[in-house]
């Protein structure tokens, strides 16, 4: 609700109280769509904890952790240069994911 009694014309109050009308739902709307965009940004970078951590590279132990899937692997030179290791961490990554949606889509069916 707006009102406005700044003149003595009806009919400019009016004008200026439904400027002031339009000004507060515009700035509703952008206040809206900023939380909207934060939100999402918030949920895409994480509070970024140990336990959001995809893959730790550990270089005094040479190894490399995949934290979704648990795999590690001690070679982290080879794994660097995409040789056999890193192709070994691909292939346990995609298991890991099939296995994932067939559980989902047992879930899903019940």
């Amino acid at each position: 609700m707006v009102e406005c009694q700044q003149s003595r014309s009806q009919l400019q109050n009016r004008d200026t109280a439904m400027g002031m009308l339009r000004a507060r739902l515009h700035q509703s709307v952008a206040n809206k769509e900023t939380e909207k965009r934060l939100t999402s940004r918030k949920k895409q970078v994480g509070t970024r904890a140990q336990s959001e951590r995809i893959r730790t590279y550990n270089f005094s132990q040479d190894r490399v952790t995949d934290h979704r899937t648990g795999y590690t692997i001690r070679d982290l030179k080879e794994f660097i240069r995409g040789g056999e290791a890193l192709d070994d961490m691909i292939c346990n990554v995609l298991e890991h994911r099939e296995g994932e949606a067939l559980l989902d889509l047992t879930w899903t069916t019940k």
